[in-house]
């Protein structure tokens, strides 16, 4: 049974090796035209042997293994679908808001989805930057109650479980390939009010999970992580995949075995992380992770142009030799980090008003703003500013409310006037100034006397 497994997974991952080559616009086989493939493009995780975050990708369907209608009973279908906020770092609107949707999850067994949920979140927020950044988030969770406990494929391929959205092993004949029936996914998702980011868990200690990293076209939200919720490295392929969703970063591990992943020659990647030029070529041109080039990074070593990555061994380069985007375990490089922050920044704002800015303040009354407190190591906070009519007011520097009152002497003519906070992020892991312009928010009130 076990060669019979190995013999399927073999063949599952080399068609999916023979896609990504199909479509990779530097390959021998991207000169003649690969037939239009049908499904969802998902990430496959490497081996749970090994210490590859991925092995790269294949087309899957968006239906889940058993499609027949859930059949609850009264207490089951009360608790279906019930959303709870267990991170609330404020507004919707103004956070990264992750949901949490648990798979084989019986009523039963919620409260057991619930820890596991908390333990995901801990494990995600051990690895920079989301360590740092971890106050920008809120995280959901929904609760989706199945008719059996655990999902589809585990232990074994014939094994089938009747679950809530679908889930199940052995996708698309990979072994360790979680997929899930994203039509079911969505219509949990939906229930929670916001949805930026989506993790499935599933009840399971098998290895295992996928990154569907294309951006929703229903809810909008970035992707969805599937990961084992009993299995810890499984956590770590979850995290991998929001480098794709979140930072829009490339994979950097490359097949040093399979035909046509020898030489790159292609074009150069619009990714961040992978280029075909050296680390001189960039350093001339300004271009890519050249601000970084020279300096340690995280994942140990120091930030060049290693060659292999983006699945080739050579002719594509990547900044590091080792981190996240490459290696289970690792964490981001340099590059990698800035990109991350890149990615909160197109989802969250760092000045929320909590004091309504529809109605002009008047001398009782107070302007606050919610600043969410950084948690890194170092200690650092967000710079807060205000200003009067535009002119700073240096008094107030670092404060999140002021009291109309505290500003008597500047509104003598009892005209309106505009009183704003500006909330701004001087990361030294962000030196790009076109990343750095995104990291800065206003709130502004109408004040008189």
């Amino acid at each position: 049974m076990r060669s019979a497994r190995r013999g399927a997974m073999a063949v599952g991952v080399a068609a999916a090796l023979v896609a990504v080559l199909a479509a990779a616009p530097g390959s021998a086989a991207a000169d003649t035209p690969a037939p239009r493939t049908a499904g969802v493009e998902v990430e496959i995780p490497g081996p749970e042997e090994g210490t590859f975050a991925g092995s790269g990708h294949t087309h899957v369907p968006p239906e889940g293994r058993d499609r027949a209608a859930a059949r609850l009973s009264s207490p089951e279908v009360a608790a279906d679908g019930e959303v709870a906020k267990t991170v609330d770092n404020g507004p919707t609107a103004d956070r990264l808001d992750i949901v949490v949707v648990g798979d084989g999850y019986t009523l039963a067994e919620l409260p057991r989805f619930h820890a596991d949920a908390q333990k995901k979140w801990a494990e995600l927020t051990a690895v920079e930057p989301y360590s740092t950044y971890r106050n920008l988030f809120n995280v959901w969770t929904v609760d989706a109650v199945s008719n059996q406990s655990g999902v589809s494929g585990d232990p074994s391929p014939d094994t089938v479980r009747d679950t809530a959205l679908g889930s199940y092993f052995w996708c698309d004949e990979i072994e360790r390939l979680l997929c899930v029936d994203q039509g079911k996914v969505d219509a949990y998702v939906a229930k929670a009010p916001e949805a930026d980011l989506v993790l499935v868990l599933a009840n399971s200690t098998k290895y295992g999970g996928a990154g569907y990293n294309e951006r929703s076209e229903t809810l909008g939200y970035e992707g969805i992580s599937t990961a084992s919720a009993g299995n810890e490295k499984s956590g770590q392929v979850a995290i991998h995949e929001t480098g794709h969703s979140l930072g829009k970063l490339a994979d950097e591990y490359f097949y040093a075995d399979y035909p046509g992943y020898e030489r790159y020659v292609g074009p150069e990647p619009a990714d961040s992380n992978i280029t075909t030029l050296t680390a001189d070529d960039m350093a001339s041109r300004g271009t890519k992770w050249h601000r970084w080039l020279g300096e340690q990074s995280p994942d140990g070593g120091v930030v060049g142009a290693y060659e292999g990555g983006g699945y080739y061994v050579t002719g594509l380069r990547r900044p590091t030799e080792d981190s996240l985007m490459r290696s289970l375990g690792k964490p981001f490089n340099l590059p990698g980090v800035e990109a991350m922050i890149a990615g909160f920044y197109r989802e969250a704002r760092i000045a929320s008003p909590v004091t309504a800015t529809g109605r002009t303040l008047r001398g009782g009354d107070t302007a606050k703003a919610l600043v969410p407190r950084l948690a890194g190591a170092d200690g650092r906070q967000l710079t807060i500013r205000w200003y009067l009519d535009g002119r700073e007011v240096k008094a107030l520097a670092g404060r999140s409310h002021v009291r109309v009152s505290d500003l008597a002497l500047r509104l003598l003519d009892l005209r309106k006037h505009t009183l704003s906070l500006t909330a701004e992020d001087r990361t030294p892991s962000v030196r790009d100034r076109d990343i750095a312009r995104t990291m800065r928010s206003t709130v502004s009130w109408t004040v008189r006397l």
